[in-house]
């Protein structure tokens, strides 16, 4: 997927000024962009949806959306760029689709096989001690 795929309903940028680098711009220009994406809208699946908001953490809200600040470049036009980049990389790991974990057990030799270590480590343990009575 190409950022370019992405709806442009899904998407709403605001501008505001900027913490980070840019000298005495920063205190002129709104560099910072803060790109705030409907989730709902993205065209995805529910799962993949649903993996997007719980993969998001603390950028996801409540009522559906993920939100991504990014004031890193000095220029609007890069800041959002890193900020669809950001979105695409979020969007490609939902679509990743966890394997479910089959349920096995351990063969009967493996099984035995523990247990008989066990028992040797036990006698080990008894021969280390000293002799009942001996301790004066």
């Amino acid at each position: 997927m190409h950022p370019d795929q992405i709806p442009d309903a899904a998407l709403r940028f605001d501008f505001v000024r900027s913490r980070g680098p840019g000298g005495q711009n920063v205190n002129k220009v709104a560099t910072a962009v803060q790109l705030s994406v409907d989730v709902a809208r993205l065209g995805e699946t529910a799962a993949v949806q649903q993996r997007l908001l719980a993969i998001a953490g603390q950028k996801a809200t409540t009522d559906g959306r993920v939100v991504f600040f990014v004031d890193t470049a000095r220029s609007q036009s890069r800041n959002r760029e890193l900020a669809l980049e950001r979105l695409m990389e979020l969007i490609i790991r939902a679509r990743y689709v966890p394997r479910k974990r089959i349920a096995t057990r351990p063969s009967l030799s493996s099984v035995k096989e523990r247990l008989n270590t066990k028992k040797k480590e036990g006698v080990l343990k008894r021969l280390r001690k000293s002799p009942a009575g001996l301790d004066d």
